[in-house]
């Protein structure tokens, strides 16, 4: 496989980071994940965290998958009744995070995702496909309640409807329709501190003949500047697929956790 991949995460204004995200990938199928821990519960960054190293540890017992859509919903859902499982005091609640996650195998894209944290494919100078969050903002602007502008800034836009843990029957996961990728997609996966503050153009522009890491860490950077003072955490992972880029060529699995204070 020919691809660049880049992952980074800034705390912003808040006092913890609870994003997490990570890859990992054998000589034919990568996987990319990215997890954004509930900071309305107790120990988001736990949660996140479960994602992040369920997703790995499944991945590693593979190396190929007869089903992807298949290893997404199972592992995720393995996630959250991991996450469901942890001990914790009688008066707090179950931790919970959003997740969001994809395969790219035989050189198809395959994805699934709970909350808000997204997935866009860019491809020629547009967003080719994206994920739509789990929140009460995503559907009054499906209902056309309010308009794309509203939502960026309505008050109740992190206020989410579907995660991992939290609550039992909170949970399910979304999977996107496949796509067979091209030479010079992009595959974006970011949290909504990343991504909140720009519109789909912007996104698009970031990536427009850069590589990976520098689009990326110049999008946080931005991301950061523009909600200077009240940031959320701000965390993507960036994937270029190209016949131009370096060969991926392994004996044995590589995963790479990015590591988080």
């Amino acid at each position: 496989m020919k691809f660049s991949i880049h992952q980074a995460s800034h705390i912003g204004d808040r006092k913890y980071n609870q994003d997490r995200v990570a890859f990992a990938y054998s000589n034919d199928t990568l996987l990319l994940v990215l997890a954004d821990g509930m900071g309305g519960h107790f120990h988001g960054e736990v949660a996140a965290g479960m994602a992040m190293d369920t997703f790995v540890e499944s991945f590693g017992r593979h190396t190929h998958l007869d089903d992807p859509l298949d290893f997404l919903s199972d592992t995720m859902r393995t996630a959250h009744q991991r996450i469901m499982a942890l001990p914790l005091p009688n008066d707090q609640s179950f931790p919970g995070t959003t997740c969001v996650a994809a395969l790219i195998q035989d050189g198809k894209l395959y994805w699934g995702h709970a909350g808000d944290s997204r997935l866009y494919l860019l491809r020629k100078g547009a967003v080719f496909a994206k994920t739509l969050d789990h929140s009460m903002v995503q559907m009054w602007l499906a209902c056309g309640v309010i308009d794309e502008d509203e939502a960026r800034t309505h008050p109740r836009r992190n206020q989410i409807t579907n995660c991992l843990g939290g609550v039992e029957d909170m949970f399910e996961i979304e999977l996107g329709t496949t796509v067979e990728l091209q030479s010079g997609d992009v595959v974006l996966l970011c949290s909504d501190g990343l991504c909140g503050p720009f519109v789909d153009k912007e996104l698009v522009a970031a990536f427009a003949g850069k590589p990976v890491d520098v689009a990326l860490d110049k999008l946080i950077a931005g991301a950061l500047l523009l909600e200077k003072g009240k940031s959320d955490n701000a965390t993507g992972l960036a994937m270029r697929w190209s016949n131009t880029e370096a060969e991926h060529d392994t004996d044995v699995i590589i995963s790479h956790i990015l590591e988080i204070p």
